[in-house]
């Protein structure tokens, strides 16, 4: 509630806000496809930060020059990541298991009945995650008030007809006098006590729904004192009725009031558990796009709220797990064992974590560093050390469940680390692509070649590979990088990046894409439309010669990156295809010199079954009646535009990854086997980008790592 909500990453939450943090203040960073235009993002530093005009202090320095202290910090950041999806799987066993666990106390149900009751909620819970909650959710906030004053009352209740002087409890005495009584079993009870503060490390995942003030105020006046007088109350019941402890919060509800509560109590669960399982999409998409997670599909819908997303795989490969953790384990405690587990464990990385938060983001001395982690990580390793000893009762699933998780994120990252540096290394010098002059010594044919690669500087060997093998090419070629920078949302106006490979006459260009961590791409979005918009900008700008603040002045090779403006106003203009309304999908007398009639009317009866594809092509773009200081310019726009009415095609390249030879066996298990494995079962490319199957073109590449 007072130092981790204020580590928030520009409003936003989580393990991964903590490491993104951190790259953004120091090179911690594995994947160097960092730039300095990055750096220019408003969003990118908070603020009042003047981190970036700091001296780097020894300590910052040593961990930057060394690989392993990287690597270690990175598995941290996975393990925590990792104990987070592990709490997505438990959270909804065993909240909506002990939810109606009243059921056994209160009627003659058997406890396999109730098991199965508890798989047909959670079902029903998976199955309608594809919807949404937009239609539901102002029903969260009155359920969830109305719970905990209906465990406050009770709590009140019990306090007052069993034992009214257990309010006596709150004094920190009885924290002593209780290990001084009990020893080491007072000791091993705080892997069951732990249960009282499971789903705190929620509220920090859960930051960027709402403000840290909203947080304390609601914890500090609401939920913490209607916890506390629950467990107070329960205790005062139990002071006299020590036959009900199995089933104490149930035993302790007057008979009148049970089947009322008994449903908030399953309809509380059901909440608490949805927001855990949103907590586990956004952080599965976190780890995606920073390079620790496999491509998988992302949806969000426009009616849904800002940030609120649904990945199919992972709804239902939680789902899974659940079912079998409820229906394997059947004790709800066993479950609690390894819910505690994992919590603690969380909240153990977070606290690890924020020591270099203190140093490196707050700039604060490392004594205070020492101090926090001396105090926090004290207590908090009594609470780890306890609930380690409940490993062989049902703690052993989350070790496992976590491994398993760590083991995936950490084996395509490094995967995708050996394939990017493996891009880099074999890059093309600019130097070959000047020495081919503007036709590059191939046949140009109109329409615009769309490159996708993971480079932010150079030309990929996907290219040349292409050009060995076809020696023909699109007029226009852009090279488009999408890379996340490490903030949580990037403003749209500071998206994208364009700059020029070689000479004009080459029509060649860059298109870098930024995005956020917590960016998702709209359905809808029109991308080719905002491609062209951006470059027609960039040579507007370039042409003017403009040197204002918009301008980027790093150069990257020949490549002078200009962000996208609309200060002068692109001087193209969009208008509807006529060809379109008429049924047509493109302007024939653009295509027909390099489309046969065949493949004309292949294309139309494709288009006319993908009628997304139909309205990206519904606009066309003409240059305005604008006087040019420079006439090179309106012919460079007028290619642009025609490059763009006659044919967009999308050019990704299909990698075949092997290990070296010489390779050491660990290093060719985790390459051949697993990381090949991760790839030919996830989401391609062309689907995570959105690319029309009939404009796609996969280039063969093979990798050696």
């Amino acid at each position: 509630m007072v130092f981790v909500l204020s580590a928030d990453d520009n409003g936003e939450g989580g393990i991964f806000a903590l490491y993104a943090l951190l790259c953004r203040h120091a090179r911690f960073s594995l994947l160097p496809n960092q730039q300095a235009a990055d750096e220019e993002i408003s969003t990118y530093y908070g603020p009042g930060d003047a981190s970036r005009n700091l001296p780097s202090s020894a300590f910052k320095s040593l961990i930057e020059r060394n690989k392993r202290s990287k690597t270690a910090l990175l598995v941290l950041v996975l393990v925590g990541t990792s104990m987070v999806i592990t709490i997505g799987v438990l959270t909804p066993a065993i909240s909506v298991s002990s939810s109606i666990d009243g059921l056994v106390a209160k009627t003659s149900l058997k406890h396999s009945t109730v098991v199965m009751i508890a798989c047909v909620l959670l079902v029903g819970l998976f199955v309608l995650q594809h919807r949404g909650t937009n239609k539901v959710a102002f029903l969260f906030a009155p359920i969830m008030i109305l719970w905990l004053l209906i465990i406050a009352t009770v709590g009140v209740y019990n306090i007052v007809t069993w034992n009214p002087s257990v309010y006596k409890a709150l004094s920190p005495y009885y924290i002593y006098v209780f290990f001084r009584d009990t020893g080491i079993d007072g000791w091993l009870s705080l892997g069951g006590i732990l249960l009282c503060i499971t789903g705190t490390e929620a509220i920090f995942a859960e930051l960027g729904q709402f403000t840290a003030t909203s947080i304390r105020f609601a914890f500090c006046c609401v939920v913490y004192p209607c916890l506390v007088l629950q467990y107070m109350g329960q205790a005062a019941f139990l002071s006299k009725n020590f036959s009900a402890l199995p089933s104490s919060f149930y035993s302790s509800i007057p008979d009148p009031f049970f089947w009322p509560v008994l449903m908030m109590a399953m309809l509380a669960a059901m909440v608490a558990s949805q927001a855990v399982i949103f907590a586990t999409f956004s952080i599965v998409k976190q780890c995606y796009a920073l390079g620790c997670f496999p491509r998988v599909k992302i949806v969000h819908k426009p009616r849904w709220v800002l940030g609120q997303i649904y990945i199919p795989e992972i709804n239902w490969v939680v789902m899974i797990l659940t079912l079998a953790v409820t229906i394997c384990f059947q004790d709800t405690r066993h479950i609690a064992f390894a819910f505690g587990l994992a919590c603690m464990t969380l909240a153990f990385v977070t606290t690890w974590l924020m020591p270099l938060i203190i140093n490196f983001v707050w700039n604060r001395n490392i004594v205070f560093s020492v101090l926090f982690i001396l105090f926090f990580g004290t207590i908090e390793l009594v609470f780890v050390a306890s609930a380690l000893v409940k490993i062989p009762k049902g703690g052993w699933i989350t070790l496992l469940l976590s491994l398993f998780f760590t083991f995936i994120t950490y084996v395509w990252h490094y995967g995708s680390r050996k394939k990017y540096l493996c891009d880099q290394h074999n890059k093309v010098p600019m130097k070959s692509i000047l020495s081919l002059g503007p036709s590059l010594g191939i046949i140009k044919v109109p329409g615009m070649g769309l490159i996708y690669t993971e480079l932010a500087s150079g030309v990929p060997a996907t290219f040349t590979h292409f050009l060995t093998n076809l020696p023909a090419f699109y007029q226009v070629v852009v090279f488009v990088c999408c890379k996340t920078v490490p903030i949580p949302y990037v403003p749209q106006k500071e998206r994208y990046l364009i700059g020029r490979i070689g000479p004009k006459t080459y029509r060649m260009y860059r298109c870098i894409i930024r995005a956020g961590y917590k960016d998702v791409n709209k359905d809808g979005d029109d991308f080719e439309d905002e491609l062209v918009m951006s470059i027609a900008e960039f040579i507007q700008l370039e042409s003017e010669g403009y040197g204002g603040s918009n301008t980027d002045r790093s150069i990257d090779g020949r490549l002078a990156v200009v962000k996208a403006s609309n200060k002068f106003g692109t001087r193209l203009s969009r208008s509807i295809s006529e060809a379109n309304i008429a049924g047509s999908s493109r302007s024939q007398t653009t295509v027909t010199n390099s489309k046969s009639p065949a493949l004309l009317r292949l294309r139309a009866e494709y288009e006319q079954e993908l009628p997304r594809l139909s309205m990206r092509r519904m606009f066309q773009f003409r240059p305005m009646d604008t006087k040019f200081r420079q006439p090179q310019v309106k012919e460079e726009l007028f290619d642009l535009v025609n490059a763009k009415d006659a044919e967009v095609a999308y050019i990704v390249g299909h990698g075949h990854v092997k290990a070296k030879r010489n390779s050491v066996f660990v290093k060719r298990l985790v390459i051949n086997v697993a990381y090949s494995f991760l790839r030919k079962n996830c989401r391609s490319p062309g689907v995570m980008l959105n690319i029309p199957h009939i404009c796609l073109i996969k280039v063969g590449m093979n990798y050696y790592l």
